[in-house]
């Protein structure tokens, strides 16, 4: 079953266009390792609704925030279920959005402007309310309406199309535990040997014996060389993303390797530890 389901790995932005495309990492999981086959480069969003509406089986990583912290959904008045939280957020647009969460932060004291959810510690991501650097709550806005939509099983949000399954991914928790050195950035200036190198040890890592997720990495060696090349980061972001779907997806027996009792309403990021 595992070497006909595809794996992916999604490299989100909430702006896909030409200079900045979401990136897919598309692969499967053969002799005991995840073999790159693919990536792909999509500069908008009726390719991005594609992929997740092409027929299973797949199941995928996704790097954006699938839900919003608890805390701040009540203290806002928002809907209490996730489905519901969804959909008034996309009927509310950027601008509305935009102007609730910094509204809220205002309300908020100093050195607690963002609250996190319950995943977001472990993890050490960002608090889903952050509009900027990076802005994640905007890739909640985008992405997880398009979940909806397109009917795919959400573990524990929702249930769905169970031969289409969307995980939210964070491949800076994977690249983390096998270095600490900056390894990517959007800025042509700041794609310096010292990132190439990061990148290089990443990926020579992932090849040797999978690193943290114990999934190895094999591949061409134009696909594996790109991802070293690309100084943004993405291509090897997405590989990262899909290692962690491929990881949960050799623990689907087990909730997909998620914890036992997740917040309905905010989600869990992959591979992350219950405190």
């Amino acid at each position: 079953m595992s070497a006909r389901r595809a794996i992916l790995g999604v490299d989100f932005t909430s702006a896909p266009r030409a200079a900045k495309p979401i990136v897919v990492a598309r692969g499967r999981l053969a002799a005991g390792a995840f073999r790159l086959e693919a990536l792909e480069r999509l500069e908008g969003w009726p390719a991005f609704e594609r992929l997740l509406a092409a027929r299973g089986p797949w199941i995928g990583g996704f790097d954006f925030p699938f839900g919003l912290p608890r805390a701040a959904v009540r203290d806002l008045g928002w809907p209490l279920a996730w489905e519901g939280l969804v959909a008034h957020c996309a009927a509310m647009g950027r601008a509305a959005f935009r102007l609730a969460l910094d509204a809220y932060r205002a309300t908020r004291p100093v050195g607690d402007k963002y609250p996190h959810r319950a995943t977001d510690l472990p993890a050490a991501s960002h608090s889903p309310l952050k509009l900027v650097n990076p802005p994640v709550g905007l890739m909640f806005l985008e992405g997880a309406p398009r979940l909806v939509v397109s009917g795919v099983h959400v573990p524990g949000l929702r249930a769905g199309d169970s031969a289409r399954v969307a995980l939210e991914a964070y491949p800076g928790l994977a690249a983390r535990a096998i270095t600490r050195a900056s390894y990517k950035s959007d800025e042509a200036r700041k794609q310096t040997a010292a990132r190439r190198a990061a990148r290089a040890a990443i990926v020579q890592r992932l090849r040797r014996d999978g690193g943290p997720l114990g999934v190895r990495l094999d591949g061409a060696r134009g696909l594996i060389a790109a991802l070293v090349d690309d100084g943004t980061g993405d291509s090897l972001d997405a590989t990262l993303a899909a290692l962690q779907a491929a990881w949960c997806w050799r623990r689907r027996a087990r909730n997909f390797g998620l914890p036992g009792a997740i917040d309905p309403l905010e989600g869990w990021i992959a591979t992350a530890r219950a405190a």
